[in-house]
C-alpha cells in the first residue's frame, strides 16, 4: 500500500501541473482512386486541476494508513 500511496501522490502532482496534452489525429477526408485527403485535427486531452489534487490526498492516505497497520 506504501508503494501505491507514493505513486499516487506522484501522479496527482504531474496532473496538478501538467493539466493536460494535444493530440493530431490524422482524418481521411477522401479517397478517389489514387488521389487521397487527409485532414490533421489537433485533440485536447485534459482533465480539471483538481483531479489531481483529489488523487493526491488518496495517495497520502494510504500512505498514512498504511504506516499505521505497520507501525
Amino acid at each position: 500500500m506504501k508503494t501505491l500511496g507514493i505513486i499516487l501522490i506522484v501522479i496527482g502532482i504531474i496532473m496538478v501541473l501538467i493539466r493536460g496534452f494535444s493530440v493530431t489525429t490524422e482524418k481521411e477526408v477522401l479517397d478517389v482512386g489514387p488521389v487521397e485527403i487527409n485532414k490533421k485535427e489537433n485533440k485536447w486531452i485534459g482533465w480539471p486541476t483538481y483531479a489531481g489534487g483529489i488523487i493526491a490526498v488518496v495517495g497520502v492516505v494510504l500512505l498514512i494508513s498504511g504506516k499505521k497497520q505497520n507501525g
